[in-house]
Protein backbone atom coordinates (compact mmCIF):
# COMPACT_ATOMS: atom_id res chain seq x y z
CA UNK A 1 0.00 0.00 0.00
CA UNK A 2 1.14 3.54 -0.61
CA UNK A 3 2.58 5.60 2.21
CA UNK A 4 3.05 9.36 2.42
CA UNK A 5 6.47 10.26 3.77
CA UNK A 6 7.53 13.72 4.80
CA UNK A 7 11.01 14.91 5.61
CA UNK A 8 9.81 17.27 8.30
CA UNK A 9 6.69 18.42 10.07
CA UNK A 10 6.87 22.20 9.92
CA UNK A 11 3.20 23.02 10.22
CA UNK A 12 0.34 20.77 11.21
CA UNK A 13 -1.93 22.40 8.64
CA UNK A 14 0.46 21.68 5.81
CA UNK A 15 0.82 18.10 6.91
CA UNK A 16 -2.93 17.66 7.07
CA UNK A 17 -3.23 18.84 3.49
CA UNK A 18 -0.55 16.40 2.38
CA UNK A 19 -2.24 13.62 4.29
CA UNK A 20 -5.64 14.16 2.69
CA UNK A 21 -4.05 14.21 -0.75
CA UNK A 22 -1.49 11.46 -0.33
CA UNK A 23 -2.65 8.75 2.06
CA UNK A 24 -6.01 7.69 0.65
CA UNK A 25 -4.94 4.06 0.75
CA UNK A 26 -3.14 4.11 4.11
CA UNK A 27 -6.21 2.30 5.41
CA UNK A 28 -6.07 -0.84 3.25
CA UNK A 29 -9.75 -1.55 3.83
CA UNK A 30 -10.49 1.03 1.16
CA UNK A 31 -9.19 -0.84 -1.85
CA UNK A 32 -8.22 -4.40 -0.89
CA UNK A 33 -10.04 -7.34 -2.47
CA UNK A 34 -9.02 -10.54 -0.67
CA UNK A 35 -10.30 -12.80 -3.39
CA UNK A 36 -8.22 -11.02 -6.03
CA UNK A 37 -5.21 -9.57 -4.20
CA UNK A 38 -4.52 -12.58 -1.99
CA UNK A 39 -6.51 -15.53 -3.35
CA UNK A 40 -5.77 -18.09 -0.64
CA UNK A 41 -8.44 -20.50 0.47
CA UNK A 42 -10.27 -19.76 3.73
CA UNK A 43 -8.68 -21.53 6.65
CA UNK A 44 -10.20 -23.05 9.77
CA UNK A 45 -9.90 -21.23 13.10
CA UNK A 46 -6.62 -22.09 14.80
CA UNK A 47 -5.44 -22.29 18.36
CA UNK A 48 -3.24 -19.34 19.41
CA UNK A 49 0.49 -19.98 19.44
CA UNK A 50 2.29 -18.33 22.35
CA UNK A 51 5.60 -20.06 21.65
CA UNK A 52 7.31 -17.22 19.72
CA UNK A 53 6.87 -14.80 22.58
CA UNK A 54 7.11 -14.51 26.32
CA UNK A 55 5.60 -11.07 25.72
CA UNK A 56 8.84 -9.52 26.93
CA UNK A 57 10.30 -8.15 23.68
CA UNK A 58 11.45 -4.55 23.37
CA UNK A 59 8.43 -2.23 23.04
CA UNK A 60 6.01 -5.00 24.12
CA UNK A 61 3.31 -3.40 26.34
CA UNK A 62 3.09 -4.94 29.79
CA UNK A 63 -0.38 -3.76 30.86
CA UNK A 64 -2.11 -3.54 27.46
CA UNK A 65 -3.54 -6.37 25.40
CA UNK A 66 -1.42 -7.56 22.47
CA UNK A 67 -1.63 -10.84 20.56
CA UNK A 68 1.37 -13.14 20.97
CA UNK A 69 2.19 -12.64 17.30
CA UNK A 70 0.90 -11.17 14.04
CA UNK A 71 -1.07 -8.12 12.97
CA UNK A 72 -4.05 -6.72 14.91
CA UNK A 73 -6.28 -3.70 14.33
CA UNK A 74 -9.90 -2.78 15.16
CA UNK A 75 -11.47 -4.13 18.35
CA UNK A 76 -14.85 -5.64 17.44
CA UNK A 77 -17.53 -8.02 18.68
CA UNK A 78 -16.94 -7.02 22.31
CA UNK A 79 -19.54 -8.59 24.58
CA UNK A 80 -19.94 -9.64 28.22
CA UNK A 81 -21.45 -13.02 29.14
CA UNK A 82 -21.54 -15.03 32.38
CA UNK A 83 -18.65 -13.22 34.06
CA UNK A 84 -16.40 -13.15 30.99
CA UNK A 85 -15.51 -10.22 28.77
CA UNK A 86 -14.95 -11.22 25.15
CA UNK A 87 -12.63 -9.10 23.02
CA UNK A 88 -12.67 -9.93 19.33
CA UNK A 89 -10.42 -7.97 17.00
CA UNK A 90 -9.27 -7.67 13.40
CA UNK A 91 -6.42 -10.14 13.03
CA UNK A 92 -4.12 -11.62 10.42
CA UNK A 93 -3.43 -15.25 11.42
CA UNK A 94 -0.78 -15.49 8.70
CA UNK A 95 1.51 -12.52 9.20
CA UNK A 96 2.54 -9.23 10.77
CA UNK A 97 1.02 -6.93 8.14
CA UNK A 98 -2.62 -6.18 7.36
CA UNK A 99 -4.36 -8.92 5.37
CA UNK A 100 -6.34 -12.19 5.65
CA UNK A 101 -8.74 -10.36 7.93
CA UNK A 102 -10.24 -12.60 10.61
CA UNK A 103 -11.64 -12.20 14.10
CA UNK A 104 -9.01 -12.88 16.73
CA UNK A 105 -10.36 -13.58 20.20
CA UNK A 106 -9.29 -12.97 23.79
CA UNK A 107 -11.18 -13.31 27.07
CA UNK A 108 -10.92 -11.77 30.52
CA UNK A 109 -12.79 -11.82 33.80
CA UNK A 110 -11.49 -8.39 34.87
CA UNK A 111 -10.76 -6.44 31.64
CA UNK A 112 -7.09 -6.35 32.65
CA UNK A 113 -5.69 -9.90 32.36
CA UNK A 114 -6.31 -11.49 28.96
CA UNK A 115 -6.20 -15.05 27.64
CA UNK A 116 -5.76 -15.41 23.90
CA UNK A 117 -8.26 -17.87 22.42
CA UNK A 118 -8.58 -19.64 19.08
CA UNK A 119 -9.25 -17.45 16.07
CA UNK A 120 -13.03 -17.14 16.01
CA UNK A 121 -13.93 -16.35 12.39
CA UNK A 122 -11.88 -16.54 9.19
CA UNK A 123 -12.81 -15.42 5.70
CA UNK A 124 -15.13 -17.44 3.54
CA UNK A 125 -16.61 -17.28 0.05
CA UNK A 126 -18.10 -13.85 0.86
CA UNK A 127 -14.67 -12.39 1.64
CA UNK A 128 -12.66 -11.16 4.58
CA UNK A 129 -14.22 -10.78 8.01
CA UNK A 130 -14.19 -7.04 8.73
CA UNK A 131 -15.30 -5.27 11.90
CA UNK A 132 -18.65 -5.75 13.62
CA UNK A 133 -20.26 -6.42 16.97
CA UNK A 134 -21.76 -9.17 19.09
CA UNK A 135 -24.90 -9.28 21.25
CA UNK A 136 -26.47 -11.75 23.65
CA UNK A 137 -29.90 -12.77 22.34
CA UNK A 138 -31.39 -13.51 25.75
CA UNK A 139 -34.97 -13.80 24.42
CA UNK A 140 -34.07 -16.00 21.42
CA UNK A 141 -35.35 -13.49 18.89
CA UNK A 142 -33.18 -15.05 16.17
CA UNK A 143 -34.13 -18.64 16.92
CA UNK A 144 -30.58 -19.84 17.65
CA UNK A 145 -31.35 -20.42 21.32
CA UNK A 146 -31.78 -18.28 24.42
CA UNK A 147 -28.58 -16.40 25.32
CA UNK A 148 -26.93 -17.22 22.01
CA UNK A 149 -23.97 -14.98 21.21
CA UNK A 150 -24.76 -13.45 17.83
CA UNK A 151 -21.99 -11.75 15.85
CA UNK A 152 -22.73 -9.37 12.99
CA UNK A 153 -19.82 -8.39 10.78
CA UNK A 154 -18.91 -7.06 7.36
CA UNK A 155 -18.11 -9.58 4.63
CA UNK A 156 -15.66 -7.80 2.34
CA UNK A 157 -14.77 -8.86 -1.19
CA UNK A 158 -15.06 -5.69 -3.22
CA UNK A 159 -18.63 -5.24 -2.03
CA UNK A 160 -19.10 -4.79 1.71
CA UNK A 161 -22.11 -6.77 2.95
CA UNK A 162 -23.32 -7.60 6.44
CA UNK A 163 -23.27 -11.19 7.66
CA UNK A 164 -24.14 -13.11 10.80
CA UNK A 165 -22.64 -15.95 12.83
CA UNK A 166 -23.78 -17.35 16.16
CA UNK A 167 -22.36 -19.26 19.08
CA UNK A 168 -24.26 -21.44 21.55
CA UNK A 169 -21.20 -22.43 23.60
CA UNK A 170 -20.23 -19.04 25.02
CA UNK A 171 -18.09 -17.88 22.12
CA UNK A 172 -15.89 -20.97 21.78
CA UNK A 173 -17.17 -21.79 18.29
CA UNK A 174 -19.34 -19.99 15.75
CA UNK A 175 -21.76 -21.18 13.08
CA UNK A 176 -22.28 -18.97 10.04
CA UNK A 177 -25.88 -18.21 9.17
CA UNK A 178 -26.93 -20.00 5.97
CA UNK A 179 -28.79 -16.90 4.75
CA UNK A 180 -25.74 -14.61 4.68
CA UNK A 181 -25.45 -11.82 3.80
CA UNK A 182 -28.29 -10.45 5.93
CA UNK A 183 -27.83 -7.00 4.37
CA UNK A 184 -26.76 -7.12 0.72
CA UNK A 185 -24.73 -4.33 -0.82
CA UNK A 186 -22.99 -3.80 -4.16
CA UNK A 187 -20.22 -1.34 -3.27
CA UNK A 188 -17.34 -0.99 -0.80
CA UNK A 189 -18.69 1.72 1.49
CA UNK A 190 -20.97 0.12 4.07
CA UNK A 191 -19.39 -1.58 7.04
CA UNK A 192 -18.71 -2.14 10.75
CA UNK A 193 -22.19 -3.00 12.10
CA UNK A 194 -22.71 -2.05 15.76
CA UNK A 195 -25.93 -3.59 17.11
CA UNK A 196 -27.91 -2.98 20.31
CA UNK A 197 -31.39 -3.70 21.64
CA UNK A 198 -33.62 -0.61 21.81
CA UNK A 199 -36.21 -1.31 24.47
CA UNK A 200 -38.52 1.59 23.68
CA UNK A 201 -39.08 0.53 20.07
CA UNK A 202 -38.81 -3.21 20.74
CA UNK A 203 -36.16 -3.91 18.12
CA UNK A 204 -32.51 -4.46 17.43
CA UNK A 205 -30.85 -1.36 15.98
CA UNK A 206 -27.76 -1.46 13.78
CA UNK A 207 -25.44 1.46 13.00
CA UNK A 208 -23.39 1.10 9.80
CA UNK A 209 -20.61 3.39 8.61
CA UNK A 210 -20.67 4.66 5.03
CA UNK A 211 -16.90 4.80 4.58
CA UNK A 212 -15.80 7.36 1.98
CA UNK A 213 -19.46 8.19 1.30
CA UNK A 214 -19.53 9.51 4.86
CA UNK A 215 -22.40 9.24 7.32
CA UNK A 216 -24.10 6.49 9.31
CA UNK A 217 -27.00 4.30 8.19
CA UNK A 218 -29.42 2.94 10.80
CA UNK A 219 -31.27 -0.36 10.34
CA UNK A 220 -33.84 -2.13 12.51
CA UNK A 221 -34.73 -5.80 13.05
CA UNK A 222 -36.81 -7.95 15.38
CA UNK A 223 -34.87 -11.16 14.69
CA UNK A 224 -31.28 -10.09 13.81
CA UNK A 225 -31.70 -11.71 10.38
CA UNK A 226 -34.13 -9.50 8.46
CA UNK A 227 -33.22 -5.81 8.47
CA UNK A 228 -35.04 -2.70 7.24
CA UNK A 229 -33.55 0.74 6.70
CA UNK A 230 -34.52 3.28 9.36
CA UNK A 231 -32.65 6.52 8.64
CA UNK A 232 -29.40 8.17 7.60
CA UNK A 233 -27.25 10.49 9.70
CA UNK A 234 -24.69 12.88 8.28
CA UNK A 235 -23.15 16.05 9.63
CA UNK A 236 -20.88 18.26 7.47
CA UNK A 237 -17.63 19.02 9.27
CA UNK A 238 -15.98 22.39 8.76
CA UNK A 239 -12.54 22.03 7.21
CA UNK A 240 -12.89 18.25 6.77
CA UNK A 241 -14.83 17.71 3.53
CA UNK A 242 -13.54 14.22 2.72
CA UNK A 243 -13.21 11.73 5.56
CA UNK A 244 -13.64 7.98 5.72
CA UNK A 245 -16.27 7.23 8.39
CA UNK A 246 -15.79 3.94 10.27
CA UNK A 247 -16.87 1.90 13.30
CA UNK A 248 -19.92 3.78 14.63
CA UNK A 249 -21.27 3.16 18.13
CA UNK A 250 -24.52 4.66 19.46
CA UNK A 251 -24.88 4.56 23.26
CA UNK A 252 -27.15 6.18 25.86
CA UNK A 253 -25.50 7.95 28.79
CA UNK A 254 -26.97 9.71 31.79
CA UNK A 255 -25.84 13.31 31.92
CA UNK A 256 -24.32 14.56 35.15
CA UNK A 257 -25.84 17.98 34.62
CA UNK A 258 -25.67 21.05 36.79
CA UNK A 259 -28.21 22.83 34.59
CA UNK A 260 -31.97 22.30 34.50
CA UNK A 261 -32.11 23.03 30.75
CA UNK A 262 -30.12 19.91 29.77
CA UNK A 263 -31.84 16.54 29.43
CA UNK A 264 -30.81 13.92 32.01
CA UNK A 265 -30.06 11.37 29.27
CA UNK A 266 -28.28 11.83 25.98
CA UNK A 267 -27.34 9.56 23.15
CA UNK A 268 -23.72 9.67 22.05
CA UNK A 269 -22.69 8.61 18.55
CA UNK A 270 -19.03 7.64 18.21
CA UNK A 271 -17.57 7.70 14.69
CA UNK A 272 -13.95 7.06 13.76
CA UNK A 273 -12.55 8.99 10.81
CA UNK A 274 -9.46 8.65 8.66
CA UNK A 275 -7.65 10.71 7.52
CA UNK A 276 -8.40 13.93 9.34
CA UNK A 277 -8.26 13.13 13.05
CA UNK A 278 -7.61 15.83 15.63
CA UNK A 279 -3.97 16.08 14.48
CA UNK A 280 -3.09 13.77 11.62
CA UNK A 281 -4.40 10.51 10.23
CA UNK A 282 -6.85 8.57 12.40
CA UNK A 283 -9.13 9.84 15.15
CA UNK A 284 -12.50 9.29 16.82
CA UNK A 285 -15.14 11.99 16.99
CA UNK A 286 -18.49 12.02 18.74
CA UNK A 287 -21.91 13.64 18.46
CA UNK A 288 -24.42 14.21 21.26
CA UNK A 289 -28.17 14.18 20.70
CA UNK A 290 -31.32 12.09 20.88
CA UNK A 291 -32.43 8.79 19.32
CA UNK A 292 -36.11 7.89 19.01
CA UNK A 293 -35.75 4.35 17.71
CA UNK A 294 -35.57 5.51 14.11
CA UNK A 295 -33.52 8.68 13.81
CA UNK A 296 -30.48 10.11 15.59
CA UNK A 297 -30.74 13.89 15.86
CA UNK A 298 -27.53 15.65 16.85
CA UNK A 299 -27.46 18.63 19.18
CA UNK A 300 -26.85 21.98 17.55
CA UNK A 301 -23.20 22.64 18.38
CA UNK A 302 -19.81 22.93 16.74
CA UNK A 303 -18.42 19.62 15.44
CA UNK A 304 -16.19 17.66 15.34
CA UNK A 305 -15.81 16.86 19.02
CA UNK A 306 -12.95 14.50 19.80
CA UNK A 307 -12.93 11.52 22.12
CA UNK A 308 -9.13 11.63 22.38
CA UNK A 309 -6.63 14.29 21.32
CA UNK A 310 -3.62 12.06 20.69
CA UNK A 311 -2.47 10.17 17.63
CA UNK A 312 -3.21 6.63 18.76
CA UNK A 313 -6.74 5.88 19.91
CA UNK A 314 -8.81 4.77 16.94
CA UNK A 315 -12.01 2.81 16.18
CA UNK A 316 -12.87 2.46 19.87
CA UNK A 317 -16.25 0.86 20.60
CA UNK A 318 -18.01 -0.32 23.76
CA UNK A 319 -18.78 -3.74 25.22
CA UNK A 320 -22.37 -4.87 24.90
CA UNK A 321 -24.46 -6.52 27.63
CA UNK A 322 -22.86 -4.46 30.43
CA UNK A 323 -26.00 -2.60 31.50
CA UNK A 324 -25.61 1.10 32.21
CA UNK A 325 -21.83 0.83 32.45
CA UNK A 326 -20.20 1.74 29.14
CA UNK A 327 -16.65 0.45 28.75
CA UNK A 328 -14.67 1.21 25.61
CA UNK A 329 -11.37 0.00 24.21
CA UNK A 330 -9.54 1.38 21.17
CA UNK A 331 -6.87 0.32 18.71
CA UNK A 332 -3.68 2.02 19.90
CA UNK A 333 -2.27 2.91 16.51
CA UNK A 334 -2.80 5.19 13.51
CA UNK A 335 -3.23 4.28 9.84
CA UNK A 336 -0.64 6.93 9.02
CA UNK A 337 2.16 4.59 10.17
CA UNK A 338 0.47 1.44 11.51
CA UNK A 339 2.29 -0.93 9.17
CA UNK A 340 5.69 0.50 10.08
CA UNK A 341 5.75 0.58 13.89
CA UNK A 342 8.86 -1.38 15.05
CA UNK A 343 7.09 -4.30 16.73
CA UNK A 344 7.76 -7.99 16.14
CA UNK A 345 6.48 -10.72 16.19
CA UNK A 346 3.27 -8.79 16.96
CA UNK A 347 2.03 -5.47 15.63
CA UNK A 348 -0.37 -3.19 17.51
CA UNK A 349 -1.88 -3.01 20.97
CA UNK A 350 -5.21 -1.98 22.45
CA UNK A 351 -5.62 1.02 24.73
CA UNK A 352 -6.36 0.46 28.38
CA UNK A 353 -10.13 -0.09 28.75
CA UNK A 354 -11.95 3.11 29.62
CA UNK A 355 -15.27 3.90 31.22
CA UNK A 356 -17.32 6.52 29.38
CA UNK A 357 -19.42 9.07 31.22
CA UNK A 358 -21.17 12.28 30.24
CA UNK A 359 -20.88 15.50 32.18
CA UNK A 360 -21.76 19.13 31.65
CA UNK A 361 -18.96 21.53 30.79
CA UNK A 362 -19.47 25.11 29.67
CA UNK A 363 -23.21 24.43 29.40
CA UNK A 364 -22.84 21.50 27.00
CA UNK A 365 -22.49 17.71 27.30
CA UNK A 366 -18.86 16.57 27.42
CA UNK A 367 -17.87 12.94 26.86
CA UNK A 368 -15.38 11.86 29.52
CA UNK A 369 -13.21 8.76 29.70
CA UNK A 370 -11.19 7.33 32.57
CA UNK A 371 -9.22 4.11 32.88
CA UNK A 372 -11.43 1.46 34.48
CA UNK A 373 -11.20 0.98 38.25
CA UNK A 374 -10.11 -2.63 37.75
CA UNK A 375 -6.62 -1.25 37.09
CA UNK A 376 -6.28 -1.20 40.89
CA UNK A 377 -5.89 -4.98 40.83
CA UNK A 378 -2.41 -4.72 39.32
CA UNK A 379 -1.35 -1.52 41.11
CA UNK A 380 1.03 -1.25 44.05
CA UNK A 381 0.47 1.33 46.76
CA UNK A 382 0.85 5.00 45.90
CA UNK A 383 4.25 6.48 46.70
CA UNK A 384 5.05 10.20 46.86
CA UNK A 385 7.45 11.53 44.25
CA UNK A 386 10.44 13.25 45.83
CA UNK A 387 11.19 16.57 44.13
CA UNK A 388 14.22 17.46 46.28
CA UNK A 389 16.32 16.98 43.16
CA UNK A 390 15.41 18.33 39.72
CA UNK A 391 14.78 14.89 38.25
CA UNK A 392 13.05 12.15 40.24
CA UNK A 393 13.57 8.44 39.66
CA UNK A 394 10.26 6.58 39.36
CA UNK A 395 11.87 3.13 39.81
CA UNK A 396 9.70 1.49 37.17
CA UNK A 397 10.49 -1.56 35.07
CA UNK A 398 7.11 -2.71 33.70
CA UNK A 399 4.57 0.14 33.72
CA UNK A 400 3.23 2.74 36.12
CA UNK A 401 0.55 5.32 36.84
CA UNK A 402 1.70 8.84 37.62
CA UNK A 403 -0.63 11.39 39.22
CA UNK A 404 0.42 15.04 39.13
CA UNK A 405 -1.46 17.98 40.62
CA UNK A 406 -0.51 21.36 39.13
CA UNK A 407 -1.49 24.88 40.04
CA UNK A 408 -2.91 26.84 37.13
CA UNK A 409 -1.49 30.20 38.15
CA UNK A 410 1.45 29.82 35.76
CA UNK A 411 2.66 27.58 32.95
CA UNK A 412 4.29 24.23 33.67
CA UNK A 413 6.35 21.61 31.85
CA UNK A 414 6.33 17.87 32.61
CA UNK A 415 9.17 15.79 31.20
CA UNK A 416 9.27 11.99 31.18
CA UNK A 417 12.74 10.69 30.38
CA UNK A 418 15.14 7.78 30.72
CA UNK A 419 18.88 7.26 31.16
CA UNK A 420 19.32 7.30 27.37
CA UNK A 421 18.30 10.98 27.35
CA UNK A 422 15.08 10.17 25.50
CA UNK A 423 12.18 12.31 26.58
CA UNK A 424 8.47 12.96 26.13
CA UNK A 425 7.49 16.50 27.09
CA UNK A 426 4.13 17.95 28.10
CA UNK A 427 3.44 21.69 28.42
CA UNK A 428 0.53 23.13 30.40
CA UNK A 429 -0.63 26.60 29.38
CA UNK A 430 -2.37 27.97 32.45
CA UNK A 431 -4.10 30.93 30.79
CA UNK A 432 -5.38 28.99 27.79
CA UNK A 433 -5.99 25.85 29.89
CA UNK A 434 -4.46 23.59 27.29
CA UNK A 435 -2.10 20.64 27.33
CA UNK A 436 0.46 20.22 24.55
CA UNK A 437 2.49 17.02 24.15
CA UNK A 438 5.67 16.73 22.09
CA UNK A 439 6.54 13.43 20.43
CA UNK A 440 9.72 14.46 18.65
CA UNK A 441 12.83 12.56 17.57
CA UNK A 442 13.99 12.97 21.18
CA UNK A 443 11.18 10.68 22.38
CA UNK A 444 12.88 7.53 21.04
CA UNK A 445 12.74 5.70 17.75
CA UNK A 446 10.81 7.68 15.12
CA UNK A 447 12.68 7.11 11.84
CA UNK A 448 10.54 4.13 10.79
CA UNK A 449 8.00 6.57 9.32
CA UNK A 450 8.42 10.22 8.40
CA UNK A 451 5.12 11.27 9.95
CA UNK A 452 5.60 9.71 13.40
CA UNK A 453 7.52 12.62 14.95
CA UNK A 454 4.93 15.22 15.97
CA UNK A 455 6.26 18.52 17.41
CA UNK A 456 2.99 19.41 19.14
CA UNK A 457 -0.37 17.85 19.96
CA UNK A 458 -2.73 20.21 21.76
CA UNK A 459 -5.83 19.44 23.83
CA UNK A 460 -8.19 21.50 25.98
CA UNK A 461 -8.05 20.55 29.66
CA UNK A 462 -11.80 21.19 30.10
CA UNK A 463 -11.40 21.94 33.81
CA UNK A 464 -12.48 24.73 36.13
CA UNK A 465 -10.82 25.85 39.34
CA UNK A 466 -7.26 26.83 40.17
CA UNK A 467 -5.54 23.50 39.56
CA UNK A 468 -5.58 20.41 37.38
CA UNK A 469 -4.79 16.81 38.29
CA UNK A 470 -3.39 14.60 35.53
CA UNK A 471 -3.20 10.82 35.41
CA UNK A 472 -0.48 9.40 33.17
CA UNK A 473 -0.34 5.67 32.38
CA UNK A 474 3.13 4.87 31.06
CA UNK A 475 3.99 1.52 29.47
CA UNK A 476 6.90 0.27 27.38
CA UNK A 477 5.65 1.96 24.21
CA UNK A 478 2.78 4.28 25.14
CA UNK A 479 1.79 7.28 27.23
CA UNK A 480 -1.93 7.76 27.98
CA UNK A 481 -2.79 11.10 29.58
CA UNK A 482 -6.08 11.97 31.32
CA UNK A 483 -7.39 14.69 33.53
CA UNK A 484 -8.42 12.94 36.75
CA UNK A 485 -12.12 13.29 35.93
CA UNK A 486 -11.61 12.23 32.32
CA UNK A 487 -12.54 15.57 30.76
CA UNK A 488 -9.55 15.24 28.42
CA UNK A 489 -7.61 12.23 27.17
CA UNK A 490 -4.57 11.96 24.92
CA UNK A 491 -3.09 8.65 23.79
CA UNK A 492 0.27 8.31 22.06
CA UNK A 493 2.66 5.56 21.08
CA UNK A 494 6.35 6.07 21.85
CA UNK A 495 9.36 3.86 21.22
CA UNK A 496 12.15 4.68 23.68
CA UNK A 497 15.01 2.23 24.22
CA UNK A 498 13.69 1.69 27.74
CA UNK A 499 10.64 2.87 29.63
CA UNK A 500 10.58 6.50 30.74
CA UNK A 501 11.43 6.13 34.44
CA UNK A 502 12.43 9.69 35.35
CA UNK A 503 10.24 12.73 35.99
CA UNK A 504 10.95 16.45 35.91
CA UNK A 505 8.32 19.13 36.58
CA UNK A 506 9.00 22.86 36.30
CA UNK A 507 6.85 25.97 36.51
CA UNK A 508 3.84 26.13 38.84
CA UNK A 509 3.52 24.56 42.27
CA UNK A 510 3.05 20.83 41.96
CA UNK A 511 2.92 17.54 43.78
CA UNK A 512 3.03 14.01 42.43
CA UNK A 513 2.64 10.38 43.38
CA UNK A 514 3.32 7.19 41.50
CA UNK A 515 2.23 3.57 41.71
CA UNK A 516 3.80 0.68 39.87
CA UNK A 517 1.63 -1.50 37.63
CA UNK A 518 2.41 -5.20 37.52
CA UNK A 519 2.81 -6.87 34.15
CA UNK A 520 -0.28 -8.78 33.06
CA UNK A 521 1.93 -11.33 31.29
CA UNK A 522 4.31 -12.38 34.07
Amino acid sequence: MRKAYFSSLVMVAALLVATIIGCSSDDPKQDYNPLIDDPKQPEQPAEPDDSPSGRSEQYRPQVHFTPAKNWMNDPNGMVYLDGTYHLFYQYNPQGNQWGNMSWGHATSTDLIHWTEQAVALTRDELGDIFSGSAVIDKDNTAGFGANAMVALYTSASGAQQQSLAYSTDGGKTFTRYAGNPVIKNDDDNLRDPKVFWHEQSGQWVMALAKGWKMGVEFYGSTDLKSWRHLSTFFMPLAGRPNLQWECPDLIPLNLNSQSSNLNSQKWVLLVSVNPGGPILGSGTMYFTGQFDGTTFTADDRDYPLWLDYGMDNYVGVTWSNTGNRKVMIGWMNNWQYAGDVPCSPWRSAMTLPRELTLTEYDGKPLLCSTVISEIDQIADAWQPVNFNSQTSNLNSTDAYQLRIKLSLDKNSTITLSNTNDERFTIDINAAARTLTAHRTAQSGKTSFNGTFSIPSMQAPLNVTGNSVTLDLFVDQSSVEIFTQEGTMSMTNLVFPQSIYNQLTVTGADHEAQVRQLKSIWK
